[in-house]
C-alpha cells in the first residue's frame, strides 16, 4: 500500500435483521453488544467495542456474501450460547492451519451466516 493514499477503515457494519427484536436480543445476550437507539421501526444502532453498525429490517439475510468473523475466547462455549439463544451451528470448531488458530460458522436467528475465530 502506498504511503500517499489514506487508509480507509471499516467504520460501520449493517446486519440484515427482518426480525429486529430477535437481532437486538441475540447480539446483546450472546456477544454483549450495546444496543443503542432505534431509528424508526426498521433500524437500530449497535456498538461492539470500537466498531459499530446497525440492524436493518429492510435488508435480507444472505449466505453467499461477505462473512463477518467475531473473535472469541472459547469457540465451543460460544457455539453453545448461540444455539441456546436461537442461532444455529453451521460448522463446528475447525483448525485453520499454520499458526492461524481456529474458526467456526453459525447462523443468527435471522439466518445471517457469520464466523467465530480464536487463537486456541
Amino acid at each position: 500500500m502506498s504511503a500517499s493514499k489514506p487508509v480507509c477503515a471499516v467504520c460501520h457494519i449493517e446486519v440484515p435483521a427482518p426480525d429486529l427484536a430477535k437481532a437486538m436480543r441475540f447480539y446483546g445476550e450472546v456477544f454483549g453488544w450495546e444496543i443503542g437507539e432505534q431509528l424508526g421501526p426498521n433500524y437500530c444502532i449497535w456498538h461492539a467495542g470500537d466498531l459499530g453498525g446497525g440492524f436493518s429490517a429492510d435488508m435480507a439475510p444472505r449466505e453467499d456474501g461477505m462473512n463477518v468473523v467475531l473473535g472469541v475466547e472459547n469457540i465451543p462455549a460460544k457455539l453453545e450460547e448461540i444455539a441456546k439463544a436461537g442461532g444455529a451451528v453451521v460448522k463446528e470448531k475447525t483448525e485453520i492451519g499454520g499458526d492461524y488458530g481456529f474458526y467456526a460458522l453459525f447462523k443468527d436467528p435471522n439466518g445471517n451466516r457469520l464466523g467465530l475465530w480464536s487463537k486456541t
